[in-house]
């Protein structure tokens, strides 16, 4: 991980911002999802990608059922 040196404070909702230099670099607009996840002492955030449900593939992408699935899981079902 790059440090930035970039300091935030959580407000008092627990709500932090991220600062527009970071957004313009990452390509997060406005209402865009994001992944968060809990890494043993760390907290990660990402720009969400929708993946297959099944294999985690990110191309080739198709609904059944409100799952995302991916043209070979379903080849192989």
């Amino acid at each position: 991980m790059k440090a930035t040196g970039i300091v935030r404070r959580l407000d008092s909702l627990g709500r932090i911002v991220l600062p527009a230099e970071l957004r313009r670099i990452m390509s997060i607009r406005t209402k865009d999802p994001i992944e968060i996840f809990a890494d043993s002492d760390s907290i990660v955030i990402q720009k969400y990608k929708e993946k297959c449900y099944i294999c985690s593939n990110e191309e080739n992408l198709n609904t059944f059922k409100k799952k995302r699935i991916c043209k070979n899981c379903i080849d192989g079902l």
